[in-house]
C-alpha cells in the first residue's frame, strides 16, 4: 500500500472525543490497510456485477 487512505487527523480526533484515548501509527496503517481491502474487494464486487460504479451495496 502506497497510500494512506484514511484522514488521520479525523481518525485521532474522533477517538480523542469519544474515548479520550490516544491513536497510535500503528493503529491508523492497520485501518489504512482495512479501507483498502474493502475498497478491493468492492471493486471486484461490481465487476463481476459487470459495473463500472461502486455502490454502498459492494461493501460485504
Amino acid at each position: 500500500m502506497a497510500d494512506v487512505l484514511i484522514v488521520s487527523s479525523k481518525v485521532r480526533k474522533f477517538i480523542s472525543e469519544k474515548a479520550e484515548f490516544n491513536t497510535s501509527a500503528e493503529f491508523l496503517e492497520a485501518l489504512s490497510k482495512q479501507v483498502e481491502t474493502v475498497c478491493l474487494n468492492a471493486i471486484e464486487q461490481a465487476k463481476a456485477e459487470k459495473r463500472k460504479t461502486v455502490k454502498a451495496r459492494d461493501i460485504s
